[in-house]
Protein backbone atom coordinates (compact mmCIF):
# COMPACT_ATOMS: atom_id res chain seq x y z
CA UNK A 1 0.00 0.00 0.00
CA UNK A 2 1.28 3.22 -1.18
CA UNK A 3 2.14 5.42 1.86
CA UNK A 4 1.17 9.35 1.60
CA UNK A 5 1.82 12.29 3.44
CA UNK A 6 0.23 16.00 2.90
CA UNK A 7 2.33 18.53 5.01
CA UNK A 8 1.17 21.92 5.66
CA UNK A 9 3.98 24.18 5.26
CA UNK A 10 4.46 27.26 7.69
CA UNK A 11 6.55 29.60 5.89
CA UNK A 12 6.22 33.41 7.10
CA UNK A 13 2.76 34.91 6.23
CA UNK A 14 3.45 38.38 3.63
CA UNK A 15 0.21 40.03 3.99
CA UNK A 16 -2.56 40.30 7.07
CA UNK A 17 -6.15 41.99 7.22
CA UNK A 18 -5.66 45.97 8.26
CA UNK A 19 -6.61 45.84 11.97
CA UNK A 20 -5.69 41.94 12.80
CA UNK A 21 -2.50 40.91 14.66
CA UNK A 22 -0.19 39.25 11.89
CA UNK A 23 0.83 36.45 14.16
CA UNK A 24 -3.12 35.52 15.06
CA UNK A 25 -3.66 35.83 11.67
CA UNK A 26 -0.54 33.07 11.18
CA UNK A 27 -2.19 30.96 13.84
CA UNK A 28 -5.54 30.78 12.67
CA UNK A 29 -4.64 30.02 8.88
CA UNK A 30 -2.06 27.25 10.22
CA UNK A 31 -4.76 25.99 12.19
CA UNK A 32 -7.46 26.01 9.31
CA UNK A 33 -4.57 24.13 7.10
CA UNK A 34 -3.95 21.57 9.54
CA UNK A 35 -8.01 20.66 10.41
CA UNK A 36 -8.04 20.37 6.45
CA UNK A 37 -5.42 17.77 6.51
CA UNK A 38 -6.49 16.00 9.44
CA UNK A 39 -9.85 15.45 7.60
CA UNK A 40 -8.61 13.84 4.62
CA UNK A 41 -8.55 9.89 4.11
CA UNK A 42 -5.78 7.80 3.14
CA UNK A 43 -3.15 10.87 3.86
CA UNK A 44 -1.06 11.04 7.07
CA UNK A 45 -1.12 14.89 7.87
CA UNK A 46 1.99 16.38 8.92
CA UNK A 47 3.34 19.99 9.61
CA UNK A 48 6.98 21.69 8.46
CA UNK A 49 7.62 24.29 10.09
CA UNK A 50 11.45 26.09 10.61
CA UNK A 51 13.29 25.42 13.73
CA UNK A 52 12.16 28.81 15.27
CA UNK A 53 8.46 27.54 14.82
CA UNK A 54 7.99 24.76 16.52
CA UNK A 55 5.46 26.20 19.09
CA UNK A 56 3.29 27.50 16.69
CA UNK A 57 3.46 23.81 15.18
CA UNK A 58 2.59 22.44 18.18
CA UNK A 59 -0.15 24.92 19.23
CA UNK A 60 -2.49 23.92 15.62
CA UNK A 61 -1.41 20.76 16.01
CA UNK A 62 -3.39 17.38 17.24
CA UNK A 63 -1.87 14.65 19.02
CA UNK A 64 0.48 12.54 17.06
CA UNK A 65 0.86 14.89 14.00
CA UNK A 66 4.04 14.73 12.17
CA UNK A 67 6.22 17.83 12.58
CA UNK A 68 9.07 18.54 10.52
CA UNK A 69 11.39 21.36 11.71
CA UNK A 70 12.83 21.89 8.26
CA UNK A 71 15.78 25.16 8.06
CA UNK A 72 14.33 27.88 6.03
CA UNK A 73 10.73 25.59 5.94
CA UNK A 74 11.49 24.91 2.61
CA UNK A 75 9.13 23.10 -0.01
CA UNK A 76 11.92 20.22 -0.76
CA UNK A 77 13.02 20.47 3.05
CA UNK A 78 9.45 19.50 3.77
CA UNK A 79 9.39 16.44 1.03
CA UNK A 80 12.96 14.92 2.17
CA UNK A 81 11.52 14.85 5.63
CA UNK A 82 8.37 13.09 4.56
CA UNK A 83 11.19 10.66 2.61
CA UNK A 84 13.10 10.19 5.66
CA UNK A 85 10.14 8.93 7.57
CA UNK A 86 9.28 5.98 4.68
CA UNK A 87 6.46 7.86 2.63
CA UNK A 88 6.05 6.63 -0.88
CA UNK A 89 4.59 10.22 -2.20
CA UNK A 90 4.18 13.46 -0.48
CA UNK A 91 2.47 17.07 -1.11
CA UNK A 92 3.66 20.14 0.59
CA UNK A 93 0.43 22.81 0.95
CA UNK A 94 0.93 26.95 1.37
CA UNK A 95 -0.98 26.96 4.78
CA UNK A 96 -2.81 30.21 3.82
CA UNK A 97 -6.12 28.64 1.79
CA UNK A 98 -7.96 27.82 4.81
CA UNK A 99 -10.90 27.32 2.59
CA UNK A 100 -9.05 24.55 0.53
CA UNK A 101 -11.49 21.77 -0.53
CA UNK A 102 -9.78 18.59 0.09
CA UNK A 103 -10.89 17.17 -3.48
CA UNK A 104 -7.79 19.08 -4.92
CA UNK A 105 -5.61 17.50 -2.06
CA UNK A 106 -6.66 14.43 -3.83
CA UNK A 107 -6.67 15.69 -7.31
CA UNK A 108 -2.40 16.90 -6.18
CA UNK A 109 -2.00 13.56 -5.76
CA UNK A 110 -3.90 11.49 -8.29
CA UNK A 111 -0.86 12.14 -10.95
CA UNK A 112 2.16 10.36 -9.02
CA UNK A 113 0.95 6.85 -9.86
CA UNK A 114 2.65 8.15 -13.55
CA UNK A 115 4.12 10.89 -13.09
CA UNK A 116 7.24 12.40 -10.57
CA UNK A 117 5.81 15.41 -9.52
CA UNK A 118 2.07 17.60 -9.52
CA UNK A 119 1.95 21.00 -9.07
CA UNK A 120 -1.48 23.05 -8.23
CA UNK A 121 -1.00 26.69 -9.07
CA UNK A 122 -1.99 29.67 -7.11
CA UNK A 123 -4.74 31.27 -8.37
CA UNK A 124 -4.62 34.35 -7.32
CA UNK A 125 -1.46 35.35 -8.31
CA UNK A 126 2.27 34.54 -8.63
CA UNK A 127 3.10 31.18 -7.47
CA UNK A 128 2.37 27.43 -6.23
CA UNK A 129 -0.65 26.39 -3.68
CA UNK A 130 0.84 23.47 -3.56
CA UNK A 131 3.69 20.70 -4.94
CA UNK A 132 3.45 16.85 -4.26
CA UNK A 133 6.18 14.66 -5.76
CA UNK A 134 7.20 11.04 -5.62
CA UNK A 135 9.72 10.32 -3.02
CA UNK A 136 13.03 9.87 -2.90
CA UNK A 137 12.63 13.32 -4.26
CA UNK A 138 14.05 13.46 -7.76
CA UNK A 139 17.23 14.79 -7.77
CA UNK A 140 16.59 17.32 -10.89
CA UNK A 141 13.68 19.21 -8.56
CA UNK A 142 15.09 22.80 -8.04
CA UNK A 143 14.17 24.40 -4.58
CA UNK A 144 10.50 25.75 -4.86
CA UNK A 145 9.68 29.27 -3.17
CA UNK A 146 6.24 28.26 -3.03
CA UNK A 147 5.05 32.59 -3.38
CA UNK A 148 7.13 32.54 -6.81
CA UNK A 149 7.35 29.38 -8.41
CA UNK A 150 5.58 28.52 -11.34
CA UNK A 151 5.36 24.78 -12.95
CA UNK A 152 7.49 26.05 -16.01
CA UNK A 153 10.35 26.54 -13.82
CA UNK A 154 9.91 23.34 -13.00
CA UNK A 155 9.65 21.21 -16.33
CA UNK A 156 12.57 22.89 -16.94
CA UNK A 157 14.44 21.48 -14.63
CA UNK A 158 13.18 17.83 -15.29
CA UNK A 159 14.83 15.10 -17.71
CA UNK A 160 10.97 15.69 -19.63
CA UNK A 161 8.33 18.33 -19.41
CA UNK A 162 5.84 15.28 -19.13
CA UNK A 163 7.82 14.37 -15.65
CA UNK A 164 5.54 17.82 -14.24
CA UNK A 165 1.66 17.71 -14.40
CA UNK A 166 0.10 20.56 -13.28
CA UNK A 167 -3.29 19.97 -11.54
CA UNK A 168 -6.28 22.62 -10.18
CA UNK A 169 -5.14 25.30 -8.51
CA UNK A 170 -6.74 27.56 -5.51
CA UNK A 171 -6.31 30.75 -4.24
CA UNK A 172 -4.13 31.51 -1.52
CA UNK A 173 -5.03 34.58 0.93
CA UNK A 174 -2.91 36.94 0.37
CA UNK A 175 -4.47 40.37 -0.27
CA UNK A 176 -7.63 41.90 0.44
CA UNK A 177 -8.91 41.02 -2.57
CA UNK A 178 -8.86 37.23 -1.89
CA UNK A 179 -10.49 37.54 1.36
CA UNK A 180 -14.05 38.53 -1.09
CA UNK A 181 -13.68 35.35 -2.05
CA UNK A 182 -14.44 32.90 1.12
CA UNK A 183 -17.91 31.88 1.20
CA UNK A 184 -19.13 31.71 4.75
CA UNK A 185 -21.70 29.02 3.26
CA UNK A 186 -18.70 26.80 2.84
CA UNK A 187 -17.86 24.83 6.02
CA UNK A 188 -14.27 24.32 7.74
CA UNK A 189 -11.73 27.32 7.76
CA UNK A 190 -13.32 28.01 11.34
CA UNK A 191 -10.59 29.77 13.00
CA UNK A 192 -10.16 31.93 9.91
CA UNK A 193 -13.76 33.08 9.91
CA UNK A 194 -13.71 33.50 13.84
CA UNK A 195 -10.54 35.94 13.33
CA UNK A 196 -12.31 37.66 10.64
CA UNK A 197 -15.43 38.42 12.39
CA UNK A 198 -17.54 35.29 12.13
Amino acid sequence: MTRRAVVALLHPIGWHPPGVDPERWRHALAEDAVDLLNGLNEVTPAVAHAPGDGALAAAVTWPGTLRYPVPGATVTGALRAAAADGFDQAAVLAADAPDLPGLLVGKLLRPLTTRAVAVAPALDGAGLLGVACRLPVPAWLPEIDLDTAGAARIRHAAPAPTDVVSTPGWRRLRGAAALAGLDPAVEGWDATRLLLGG
